[in-house]
């Protein structure tokens, strides 16, 4: 039989890269599809990770009546008092700008030493399908943030976070060093044995 198919509830391209090859790496046997655009955008009202994971992955899932997958990730600066987190990523006021997001960011830790510029990469996974008991999944990468970019690969923060352990940035990573640390790898990689319990073609509970 055919793989389950199960659609990833972002309509982010980077992202949807991202996990695919995290995915693959698992050997995870489903067939992960983008959100239709026939799916309205979920807004994301949760005050944290893991509920605004939960309800996109429940809401695409509803609409689609196929299993899903959503995340929400950020990025916890410990001089910011944790922020921007759950708003990263419209940190500068429109979703998605990573490039003004960076730069306010940036701006708002022009005068902070390197001692005191902590932080963390913070993301949640959830699983949800018809019948299901949403499966949640969390990844964390602790690190510290420098005062100018470095790398143009991965997407957000990446070019301003070293993590801990490392001395590049993840920007400067290549995909499969930045996926073996990174917290949407640990993350995602949670739900492998969810996954795993999808039936060919249909659905369980995990």
């Amino acid at each position: 039989m055919a793989a389950p198919q199960v659609v990833l509830a972002t309509r982010n391209s980077h992202k949807v890269v991202e996990v695919r090859r995290i995915l693959a790496s698992t050997h995870a046997a489903i067939d992960l599809i983008p959100m239709p655009d026939s799916v309205p955008d979920v807004v994301e009202t949760g005050s944290t990770f893991a509920g605004n994971a939960t309800l996109k992955a429940e809401a695409v899932s509803h609409a689609t009546g196929l299993p899903a997958i959503a995340d929400d990730s950020g990025l916890c600066v410990d001089a910011l008092n944790g922020m921007p987190g759950v708003l990263s990523a419209r940190w500068a006021g429109k979703h998605g700008d990573d490039a003004a997001n960076l730069d306010l960011v940036l701006a708002q830790l022009a005068d902070v030493p390197i001692v005191r510029r902590g932080a963390q990469f913070v993301c949640v996974a959830a699983l949800a399908a018809p019948g299901f008991r949403t499966v949640v999944s969390e990844g964390v990468v602790m690190g510290a943030l420098i005062h100018e970019r470095r790398g143009d690969g991965g997407f957000g923060y990446d070019p301003i976070f070293i993590a801990e352990g490392h001395e590049v940035t993840t920007a400067q990573m290549a995909p499969e060093q930045k996926d073996a640390i990174s917290h949407r790898g640990a993350a995602m990689r949670g739900l492998a044995a969810a996954l795993a319990s999808l039936p060919q073609g249909g659905t369980s509970q995990p």
